[in-house]
């Protein structure tokens, strides 16, 4: 065959191609009978009619231009091989000429993967490299003691008194919420703890509990903060009716050794101490080398450039919204319940995050051009290592291939240890 390439904007290509009739011409065959299970003529059975019968009753263009089609789908990646195209998305294809006992001749317009010119990065990382070695992560002792405080807290135990409600207690209240004397939607809560100065309602609301006993009422009136998910009720104002069920002071243990060993597995509160501490700072540095990539990553995408198709930035926006409805369910919410409450929709988180979309594959393009500049690459053992912690998942080899995608697995893994193997190398410039 003969593949001509000519390069368009916005990471495009078209091709231009023409199979010898030698080469498609077994394709009328297939084409035939395909045709003939749709087609009903009398005296003959349903998939079984010869091709001159079949084209007096749709004629020969017919069987040609369904005979090329199929030529197109079979042949279609041997033509992109042939001209050494990555192709993405879905191709446009044009037919110019099928004709019997000639070259089959159509042209193929296709969106492929881009190349990232980078300009001179190594100077910028560098500079990035020199900001963050100036940094030393510490943690203070009045830190770890705010966590210790945090920890014996968590640990409390709830003692029902007979007094007024005050700052820090854990309270059960019953209460509505109403608009002109009519109920809001959601705005009624039976049995419902609190604990006071959490700030887990809207502000002023555990205020207006502080000094109420068990048995007592009270009704106010508060206003919706502007920023409030629900945009029906953001900025105005409503009335509230409480009921005090239940005040509980917390009972907090005091920071000891026997509150360390109360734990499992410490044997002092100088341990525990240590151990927290040492949590602490580990959780600074892994936070640090975040910081540290992302300021990398910001320094090479600006000096890169690459056209990037439309179906490109649309792919990474769907992963995106998969990737957020995903961390939306882990709370108990799913996507369309998240975007209700916010007042938008999935077009509008897409066109809000386009720019991000742009960044995120400007990124992988330029770790992957680094990677191949500098002879980056996992080897077979350290991908198949991973493969078999992902495999070890699965009841047999055989599910997993009914079950995943081990192609694409495998390229998720290539890739996140290259990338790895990329920064660590950036890291230490």
């Amino acid at each position: 065959m003969d593949v001509q390439v000519k390069k368009l904007a916005q990471s495009k290509v078209e091709l231009s191609v023409s199979i010898p009739w030698e080469e498609w011409k077994g394709e009328i065959d297939h084409a035939v009978e395909h045709l003939s299970k749709s087609v009903k003529v009398e005296g003959f059975r349903t998939g079984k009619i010869p091709r001159n019968v079949l084209e007096k009753k749709l004629g020969k263009t017919t069987v040609l231009i369904e005979g090329a089609e199929h030529a197109i789908d079979h042949l279609f990646p041997k033509v992109l091989h042939e001209a050494g195209v990555d192709a993405i998305g879905r191709p446009e294809i044009r037919l110019e000429d099928a004709k019997e006992g000639e070259a089959l001749e159509f042209v193929v317009t296709t969106a492929i993967m881009p190349e990232a010119a980078i300009g001179s990065w190594e100077k910028e990382v560098k500079a990035v490299n020199a900001k963050h070695a100036k940094e030393k992560p510490e943690v203070a002792d009045a830190d770890v003691d705010k966590e210790l405080n945090r920890i014996a807290k968590s640990r409390a135990k709830l003692v029902t008194v007979n007094r007024a409600a005050q700052a820090g207690d854990a309270v059960e209240v019953d209460f509505d919420v109403t608009r002109g004397g009519v109920p809001i939607e959601g705005g009624a809560g039976r049995k419902h703890p609190i604990v006071l100065g959490s700030g887990s309602f809207i502000p002023g609301f555990e205020d207006q509990l502080i000094g109420m006993e068990a048995g007592s009422e009270k009704s106010f009136e508060l206003t919706f903060p502007a920023e409030y998910h629900e945009k029906t009720l953001a900025g105005k104002p409503a009335e509230f009716g409480v009921k005090m069920l239940l005040v509980q002071e917390q009972d907090v243990p005091e920071l000891s050794d026997e509150f360390a060993k109360s734990l499992g597995r410490f044997e002092s509160l100088e341990e525990l101490r240590k151990s927290v501490s040492e949590g602490m700072l580990a959780e600074k540095v892994e936070r640090g080398k975040e910081r540290h990539r992302t300021d990398i990553l910001d320094a090479i995408v600006s000096v890169t450039e690459a056209e990037l198709p439309d179906v490109l930035v649309e792919g990474e926006l769907r992963r995106m919204v998969s990737e957020f409805s995903h961390q939306a369910s882990m709370t108990g919410l799913s996507l369309q319940d998240y975007l209700s409450r916010i007042g938008k929709t999935e077009e509008d988180l897409a066109t809000e995050w386009k720019p991000q979309a742009g960044r995120r594959l400007l990124s992988q393009l330029a770790l992957e051009a680094i990677a191949k500049e500098r002879e980056i690459e996992a080897t077979t053992e350290e991908i198949e290592a991973e493969m078999n912690q992902v495999l070890a998942y699965a009841k047999s080899v055989k599910q997993a291939e009914k079950d995943l995608d081990l192609p694409a697995i495998y390229a998720s893994i290539r890739e996140r240890l290259r990338n790895e193997k990329v920064f660590v190398l950036l890291e230490t410039l």
